[in-house]
């Protein structure tokens, strides 16, 4: 039967080698990024087309490009691929404990992930979270991850991706800055410096509009490229940020941030969790998933009342 014909069964290797090299154009980058040299990815890329009796990529000077065979043939073998390797992740997990891998941004992974660790951990000790900071969309088939935090719209492919909740910016200041300008009304704001960040240049001409403040269109605000860099800033005394508010609990529960109006600005920044629908077969990764839901959920509750 064909089913148990050898010849019909080119190594895995190869078969890695040749989709890995398909999806980066360049042997030396697929060397790189499985752990090969290029010599030998391309070794085992021409093991592969002797097996066939077919060129699956023509050279273009150090260049290989995909051929119609080969693009045939990577169409039939990559999904396979794919679930070959998450059956045996998954395998593999469940072999080793109750392990999730999470990717998220740094500043979520760090100001509001990791703080609410230890109520799931001191529920469930056995589980593990092992996260990890990622600013990329990946492919899961590739990454040891079982899901990741994804900010912005939700067009990551091939998942599932679960709302947990819209960022909302809010106004905020060093209370020793808004004490000396007298910051109490939206239209205070303009006596005092600006911050933004790069992702949002045009904040603070949103949130006045939103205020009814008319802000000349001119005005000079200070930009900064990460979260982390406005948020010290604006504690320091620069200026006034706006900032996503879950981002911002413990400056400002310890008084280092104020907010002298209660008026946010929602950003069209959604936050969801995303994953591959068979994860959800896992009890750990549907545990962690539960839990991430319950969390967001609260959240949404008090920042709304």
């Amino acid at each position: 039967m064909d089913q148990d014909d050898r010849r019909l069964l080119p190594s895995i290797t190869m078969l890695q080698c040749f989709e890995a090299a398909a999806r980066y154009g360049s042997a030396s980058l697929a060397g790189e990024r499985i752990g090969l040299t290029q010599s030998a990815v391309s070794r085992h890329i021409a093991s592969l087309e002797t097996w066939l009796g077919k060129p699956l990529f023509d050279r273009v000077g150090r260049r290989i490009v995909l051929n119609e065979q080969g693009r045939l043939y990577l169409d039939r073998i990559a999904r396979p691929l794919s679930e070959i390797r998450a059956a045996t992740r998954d395998m593999l997990g469940h072999g080793s404990g109750r392990v999730v891998n999470l990717a998220t941004l740094p500043t979520f992974g760090m100001r509001w992930i990791a703080p609410r660790l230890p109520g799931l951990l001191m529920h469930d000790p056995d589980l593990v979270v092992n996260i990890a900071a990622r600013i990329d969309i990946f492919n899961f088939a590739d990454e040891a991850f079982d899901a990741a935090i994804h900010v912005g719209p939700p067009d990551w492919p091939d998942v599932e991706h679960d709302l947990l909740f819209r960022e909302r910016v809010i106004p905020v200041l060093s209370p020793a800055l808004a004490q000396s300008a007298g910051v109490k009304t939206a239209e205070d704001f303009l006596r005092v410096p600006l911050l933004e960040q790069s992702a949002r240049r045009d904040a603070w001409q949103k949130w006045f509009a939103l205020s009814d403040v008319a802000c000349p269109a001119d005005r000079a605000v200070s930009v900064m490229g990460h979260f982390s860099m406005l948020a010290q800033a604006a504690c320091a005394g620069a200026g006034a940020a706006l900032l996503p508010s879950f981002l911002i609990q413990p400056e400002l529960q310890s008084g280092a941030l104020v907010a002298p109006v209660e008026r946010a600005l929602a950003e069209d920044r959604n936050y969801y969790l995303v994953y591959p629908k068979a994860k959800l077969q896992m009890p750990h990764f549907a545990q962690l998933r539960d839990w991430l839901l319950e969390e967001a959920a609260k959240e949404i509750s008090a920042e709304y009342g």
